[in-house]
């Protein structure tokens, strides 16, 4: 079966690549293909022919959003519905990432599937319209929504906890803000499950465990043995210009249903300073590259 992965080049992309072993994979950067134009959309799945469409590309930069709704707009929604329609049109299933940022934090326990959305952010605002019109365009659509993505290969807050740490500096995370880290190839190999298993409708795909912020960013330290200090900040301290949820954790029970379990993010750590290790062992191998 193949299998394209528009947004194959970003955090979740890569370890698409990585872990994704039963189909022919097919990584599109931006380069490849502009999900906002409709056209160049339709003519990447008519020249491809996929049976499945994994869309992780994403105008994910919160405060970028928040500075720019116009992009987060055109990438996020209007990007997503003419990938649903070009998915209709090529009889194409599709997969669209999605966010825990659709909710407004405001519940204290695990948000289920079938909670009503209340975007904070205009992230969270984008991703929600993507979701109701990809529902509208493409029943049959798989909407897997996702948080905390942390992974080696690209930018994320535990490269950047990671990165203080390593020379020395205090490490600073919010220590009011709660929800689940997600490794990065654990959700790549989850979401292989689904397409496998025929998924549709909304399951949320995580790595069990709820932890705020700092929690988090104290694990990484103690993980990689290093002697940092890790400095509370509160989300008002620092007066980001988008509004995130204080409480986000995904509920797996869908993924559950699926029969897909995946282990505590804590338990994949090691995993990740691996993949950490191999890449900074890379770079100072091809300083260039």
């Amino acid at each position: 079966m193949k299998v394209a992965v528009i947004g194959g080049t970003g955090l979740l992309g890569q370890a698409i690549g990585a872990e994704w072993r039963r189909d022919e994979l097919l990584l599109a950067g931006s380069r490849d293909v502009d999900i906002r134009e409709q056209q160049q959309v339709e003519s990447f799945l008519r020249r491809h022919r996929p049976a499945w469409v994994v869309l992780a590309a994403a105008y994910s930069d919160v405060d970028g959003c928040e500075r720019d709704p116009e992009l987060a707009e055109q990438v996020n929604h209007v990007g997503a519905i003419h990938v649903a329609k070009a998915c209709r049109n090529q009889r194409a299933r599709l997969m669209f990432i999605s966010t825990d940022y659709v909710f407004d934090g405001t519940k204290q326990t695990p948000y289920e599937t079938g909670d009503p959305v209340s975007p904070l952010s205009v992230y969270g605002l984008s991703k929600a319209a993507a979701e109701k019109d990809i529902q509208r365009i493409l029943p049959s659509a798989c909407i897997a929504r996702i948080s905390w993505l942390f992974g080696a290969e690209r930018k994320c807050f535990a490269n950047t906890a990671m990165g203080w740490a390593e020379s020395g500096q205090v490490v600073r995370a919010f220590v009011d803000r709660k929800g689940i880290p997600n490794y990065n190839h654990d959700v790549a190999q989850a979401l292989e499950a689904l397409v496998h298993a025929q998924a549709q409708g909304t399951v949320h795909v995580i790595n069990p465990g709820e932890a705020s912020w700092y929690e988090f960013a104290c694990e990484l330290v103690h993980a990689a043995g290093l002697d940092a200090q890790v400095e509370v900040v509160r989300m008002d301290d620092l007066r980001l210009p988008a509004r995130r949820p204080a409480y986000s954790a995904l509920s797996d029970a869908s993924l559950q249903r699926y029969g897909i379990r995946i282990r505590h993010w804590r338990d994949a750590l090691p995993d990740y300073l691996a993949q950490r290790q191999l890449k900074t062992s890379r770079l100072a191998a091809n300083p260039a590259s």
